[in-house]
């Protein structure tokens, strides 16, 4: 299963708040305001907020871009993993604790997002879109939560 990482609206408020700073630096730049008050040449303050609008152009790319992957199942040995600025990928197998985090109502906004740790405790977190896909989040905190009880109190897995 392969979701978007982030909704529509969430891409659509980031590439309003870049689009919002590279007009402001645009205005800076053309007032001749980019250094007014500091020992800071205007060229040198233009190359370090040039810098900063790359950044943010280089993490919107990667908003629009991400998806998460869910391959397999627990017994299976799938992978969980998600295209960002650096990729994240976890083996279902290795997952110690999972928990799903979401803002009901704000799915729209707020990427609804998957919190595990491994049995290493290595922590990541895989954010998606899709509400397939949090559905599948939600079913694997449960079967994970059922082989914690199940190993913990030694009952047979039903």
């Amino acid at each position: 299963m392969i979701s978007p990482a982030f909704s529509k609206p969430f891409k659509l408020l980031a590439l309003g708040i870049v689009a919002f700073c590279a007009s402001w630096m645009y205005q800076l730049w053309v007032n001749g305001q980019l250094a007014a008050n500091s020992n800071v040449s205007p060229s040198n303050g233009l190359i370090w907020l040039l810098c900063g609008l790359l950044l943010m152009l280089y993490t919107l790319i990667s908003i629009y871009i991400s998806k998460t992957t869910l391959e397999g199942d627990l017994e299976s040995g799938g992978k969980l993993r998600q295209t960002w600025i650096w990729d994240k990928e976890v083996a279902l197998q290795e997952i110690a604790y999972a928990k799903l985090i979401r803002f009901r109502g704000f799915d729209w906004l707020i990427a609804p997002r998957l919190y595990v740790r491994t049995v290493m405790g290595k922590f990541t977190v895989f954010y998606a879109a899709d509400p397939l896909m949090i559905e599948a989040y939600r079913k694997l905190v449960v079967t994970i939560q059922h082989r914690n009880m199940t190993t913990l109190f030694g009952m047979p897995a039903q």
